[in-house]
């Protein structure tokens, strides 16, 4: 298992239909928030978000979304704008004195054809901090789009990305899988009593001294992350003993019940 990294497109639906897609990544970069750079300050939110439009043929700046229906950029836009500021609040108001966390994240709404939300999911996220991404999936179910154009169904796909202090060391595939080892297994009781258990959960450990998990975050391009399953997953993680990075804060990813 590679760590996980935003993909340059995202697919969903039949290819026959129209494909029609819109995206806005906000970057966060160590500012005093509203004024000139200071790397040694605070976060700072862009005001401008950069809007991809989607096209046929994509190139490596465009990701599109193929359905039978679709939403129109504006229609994306009016909906997503008025949520900007607490958007980027979920990760200023979060950071505290973690300066080390940052990392992409990709939300993505499932639109049925009359316009409801199906699913809202952490489709991608390296990011590794729960607090954070609970506050995104929760203003993200509250936004709506509308019925697509085009008489089915549609995807909306949002990439965010935020950049820490630093750049915290990256654990490789075979060193993470045996830092973890069996204590994966101990998230399944998380899940009982639910009617089923998360697949393919990406989880993201930033790991600092003695071998303390600092910060936990997850993604699913799959499955729902229930609130109640993640603060529980989140807790047992958080307790977990790992290898110590001898002083540095580093930073690992493995996956549960892949698929």
């Amino acid at each position: 298992m590679r760590r996980p990294a935003p993909r340059r497109g995202v697919g969903g639906g039949g290819g026959n239909g129209s494909a029609r897609a819109v995206a806005f990544a906000w970057l966060v970069a160590l500012a005093a928030c509203g004024k000139a750079p200071a790397p040694d300050t605070g976060p700072h939110v862009s005001a401008v978000p950069l809007t991809r439009v989607a096209v046929e043929e994509p190139d490596d700046d465009v990701q599109v979304v193929s359905g039978k229906g679709h939403v129109e950029p504006e229609v994306v836009e009016a909906a997503i704008a008025p949520r900007r500021d607490q958007l980027t609040a979920c990760y200023l108001q979060r950071v505290g004195k973690r300066r080390w966390l940052g990392g992409h994240l990709v939300l993505r709404w499932e639109v049925a054809a009359d316009g409801a939300i199906d699913k809202v999911l952490l489709a991608e996220n390296d990011l590794g901090a729960w607090p954070v991404e609970r506050c995104l999936l929760a203003l993200a179910r509250d936004i709506s789009f509308g019925a697509p154009i085009g008489g089915g169904p549609a995807e909306v796909v949002l990439p965010l990305a935020f950049s820490g202090k630093g750049s915290p060391g990256l654990w490789d595939d075979e060193r993470s899988s045996k830092a973890v080892g069996t204590q994966l297994a101990k998230l399944d009781a998380c899940a009982r009593g639910k009617p089923a258990m998360p697949d393919d959960v990406v989880i993201t450990i930033y790991v600092g001294r003695r071998g303390k998990a600092l910060s936990v975050g997850f993604a699913s391009a799959v499955s729902v992350l229930e609130d109640d399953w993640a603060a529980c997953a989140e807790k047992a993680i958080l307790a977990w003993h790992l290898p110590d990075p001898k002083g540095q804060v580093t930073k690992l990813a493995v996956r549960y019940r892949p698929r």
